[in-house]
């Protein structure tokens, strides 16, 4: 038997109107959802899993996904500036080049000597030995080679929805392509 406490620990995706999966909430907010009327279950796949979350007044079934029935405004994402934060968040602190995490810098992969922007396809984390091989010289010159192709972040409900999808690839058919 599953506790009360169990349960609560479980988390729900949550849908948009348009069917786009937003993000993970706690079983808790999906109750409150599903009760005041700004919810509905939703059933992706036949035996679809859930959780059955008993009070003294009713019985509740809560689904594992739920699709928001309420049209909300989105609230405008901007990319973030190109900063040193942001870039070592994006390349997950390491070396793009090496794969190191340590002595971590930035550099831009077209030398801005030679015409490169400082911009989020031009400017990846390396770390101080790779950066001073490469210096102000372009990746074929001195044999390097980028491992993750630099790129501007996604917004957080688009990446989420990516994750999710490619998840629900993965438990339908066992592998990933």
């Amino acid at each position: 038997m599953t506790s009360i406490t169990d349960v609560l620990r479980q988390s729900v995706v949550v849908f948009s109107q348009n069917y786009l999966p937003i993000s993970r909430i706690n079983v808790k907010r999906a109750i409150v959802l599903l009760l005041t009327g700004k919810a509905e279950p939703l059933e992706l796949a036949s035996g679809d899993g859930g959780w059955q979350v008993s009070s003294p007044s009713m019985v509740l079934w809560v689904p594992e996904h739920i699709r928001l029935k309420m049209t909300r405004t989105e609230r405008i994402w901007k990319i973030p500036p190109v900063n040193r934060r942001e870039v070592l968040r994006r390349d997950n602190h390491t070396c793009v080049y090496c794969g190191s995490r340590k002595q971590l810098t930035l550099d831009h992969v077209l030398p801005k000597s030679k015409g490169g922007t400082h911009t989020w396809d031009n400017v990846v984390t390396a770390c101080s030995p790779c950066n001073a091989r490469k210096g102000d010289r372009l990746l074929n010159a001195v044999g390097m080679a980028l491992k993750t192709k630099p790129k501007a972040p996604m917004h957080p409900a688009v990446a989420f929805a990516e994750e999710f999808w490619r998840q629900q690839q993965f438990n339908i058919w066992g592998t990933q392509d």
